[in-house]
């Protein structure tokens, strides 16, 4: 019986201790790379080593398949959250693509954006043609 109070009283400490050390801030403790700012054997961190082992960016399921987790809808949504939060802040990983996250030290940025040049411009020939118009030259 003493055994167990003992045990449920260290439990209540190891608690209280992770607690501090999700309080204490990151930044200025060390200097500042990814290895020392993502806690060892997190998930985060783990997903890190995965796209360095890969290489390239890798789809949010297969960094669910390296962390062992399920492809539950609320397993992605977690990885992605905590992933995404480091997107924002510009900080360790990028995306990409949709669902799909790099590495700022691996040089993969996101994909442009932007519509090509000619988005939204009619093609001139079919304009020509008398194409592609309901020929009375007002807008519909």
């Amino acid at each position: 019986m003493d055994l167990e109070q003992s045990m449920r009283e260290a439990r209540v400490y190891i608690q209280a201790l992770e607690d501090t050390l999700k309080i204490l801030p990151r930044e200025g403790v060390n200097d500042g790379s990814a290895d020392s700012v993502l806690r060892p054997n997190s998930n985060v961190a783990r997903a890190r080593d995965a796209i360095l082992r890969a290489g390239s960016p890798l789809h949010v399921s297969a960094i669910l398949e390296t962390l062992e987790k399920p492809p539950t809808k609320s397993a992605r949504a977690a990885i992605s959250g905590a992933l995404g939060a480091y997107v924002r802040r510009g900080e360790i990983f990028t995306r990409p693509a949709p669902n799909t996250f790099g590495l700022v030290e691996l040089g993969s940025h996101a994909a442009d954006e932007e519509p090509p040049g000619n988005f939204g411009l009619d093609d001139v020939a079919s304009h020509r043609e008398g194409k592609g118009s309901s020929g009375s030259g007002e807008f519909e």
